[in-house]
């Protein structure tokens, strides 16, 4: 008889540093987002939520581990880098990445993903919707030094992932838009 497997251990990563320029104010500060995509990570499978803030700082909701990216004016990588690091530090097999700023995302987008990494032998899925690109995006831990080594300026793991061809893309168009709001009226209605 051997030893039970552990279930691996999920940590969602909510990147909130960003100012939001476009937008007129960081993105983490739009009412019900950060709610939101908090929500989307707990309960679609995330055992943990790490919120990376940097242009503006809010309160951890309870249970969220909030940390920030003292470089976050350098763009997304500085956000991914310090997320990383914290679920590094929290033990995590698998890395939920996820954007403050697409509130139609919830929990059964990011457990179809979740899922889908962890069937996948590369351990590497991302959502897409109606075939673009989007978040979240699922990383196992192996992978973690390579991305960190891709990374810079405002590139986020895509440039690690764009560069694999055993990325589960995960289509999640009949879930959600996916759509990152980056001024106030492309909000969802």
């Amino acid at each position: 008889m051997g030893l039970p497997q552990s279930t691996p251990r999920h940590v969602g990563i909510v990147l909130a540093a960003g100012a939001g320029r476009r937008y007129g104010k960081p993105k983490v500060l739009v009412e019900g987002w950060l709610p939101t995509a908090i929500g989307a990570l707990r309960d679609g499978g995330c055992a943990g939520v790490v919120l990376v803030l940097g242009a503006a700082e809010v309160p951890a909701p309870p249970g969220v581990t909030a940390v920030t990216a003292s470089r976050w004016r350098e763009g997304l990588s500085a956000s991914v880098c310090t997320g990383l690091a914290e679920a590094d530090r929290l033990g995590a097999d698998y890395a939920v990445l996820h954007v403050v700023d697409t509130p139609d995302v919830g929990p059964d987008v990011v457990a179809r993903v979740l899922g889908r990494a962890e069937a996948s032998a590369s351990g590497l899925a991302r959502a897409v919707f109606g075939g673009r690109p989007g978040h979240p995006v699922v990383i196992a831990r192996r992978h973690w030094p390579e991305v960190l080594t891709r990374i810079s300026g405002d590139q986020g793991a895509g440039v690690y992932l764009r560069e694999r061809t055993d990325v589960a893309n995960v289509e999640c168009g009949d879930l959600a838009g996916g759509q990152d709001v980056d001024e106030p009226q492309d909000e969802p209605r």
